[in-house]
């Protein structure tokens, strides 16, 4: 392969990595779809091909939904709770970030809903609405009519809406979320967290954390005390997370974020969404392999001072 064909398709593999990761919640399966779009690539006659950017969407789309429908990936979001692997603000696998939908896309509310459809329903979606793909366009990359596609957008959007809370943040309001939120958790007063959440709020867990099991409650007040409890800072939790982590307040997936580092590893994230001034839901990660990639991140970039030095 020449050099030119080579630079082709890198000049695309952010945009390929940002719809891979979109269909599948994994950067990591993510990266992996993009390798194999690559090798196919590789054997592929250029010559015959007309749009290469367009054949690589195809390709692309459909080794992520092959992913989708295998019965690993079946087993493995089946146990436990499944939760995206969360990314870091400025992340290039982010992707397009210009319009509402496009940020909304890849939060991790909307991404546990997309985890609810069919495949090519979450594709479509995907398609359409991150990536501004027309019915026409996406009827041809899914091999489906013009009309399926545009059924299938119709259900996603609805399916979507129901949970949607996005709102866009800064780092600054991201910090006084998280700051305010682990204020209320560390005095005490179960009250003051209820106070902070939505009477509908949500909190799921992966379970990698120190309950040791997959977690998901929809009580405020079983919210609020288990995280006034979790937030308690206590020897036999320090020999869990392998010493006293720092914790900071970033932005992850377009939202606030509470982050604990230790030694330069990131050892569990907690996202929160917003809706006005309360949380309607928490989502916290510790699974160690869904935070390789975050904690690649964290090494290269630079970060305000933490909240807690040594929790």
């Amino acid at each position: 392969m020449d050099t030119a064909t080579v630079e082709r398709f890198e000049a695309g593999r952010s945009r390929l990595a940002s719809l891979a990761y979109r269909l599948l919640g994994s950067a990591a399966d993510a990266e992996d779809v993009v390798q194999d779009a690559f090798l196919r690539w590789q054997a592929v006659d250029r010559d015959r091909i007309e749009v290469p950017e367009a054949w690589l969407t195809k390709v692309v789309t459909n080794l992520a939904l092959d992913r989708l429908r295998s019965a690993h990936a079946r087993r493995e979001r089946a146990v436990g709770a499944w939760l995206p692997e969360p990314l870091l603000e400025g992340d290039p696998m982010l992707g397009p970030a210009e319009t509402f939908e496009q940020r909304e896309s890849v939060s991790v509310a909307v991404l546990m809903l997309l985890e609810r459809l069919p495949p090519v329903e979450r594709a479509v979606y995907v398609l359409r609405e991150a990536f501004s793909y027309s019915h026409s366009e996406i009827a041809e990359i899914l091999d489906i009519s013009v009309s399926a596609s545009q059924q299938h957008a119709l259900r996603a959007r609805r399916h979507v809406a129901v949970g949607r809370n996005a709102a866009q943040v800064d780092r600054e309001a991201a910090r006084r979320i998280v700051e305010a939120f682990m204020d209320a958790a560390a005095s005490g007063s179960t009250e003051r967290l209820v106070a902070m959440l939505t009477d509908d709020a949500t909190a799921v867990s992966d379970g990698a954390g120190f309950g040791g099991k997959p977690w998901f409650e929809t009580v405020p007040a079983r919210i609020a005390a288990t995280f006034r409890a979790a937030f308690k800072p206590t020897p036999a939790k320090r020999r869990h997370a392998g010493g006293s982590p720092s914790i900071h307040a970033e932005i992850v997936n377009g939202a606030p974020a509470m982050i604990a580092v230790l030694d330069g590893r990131v050892v569990g994230v907690v996202v929160f969404d917003p809706r006005g001034d309360k949380i309607a839901a928490l989502h916290g990660i510790a699974h160690r392999a869904s935070l390789e990639r975050i904690t690649q991140q964290w090494g290269r970039t630079e970060h305000d001072a933490p909240l807690i030095e040594h929790w």
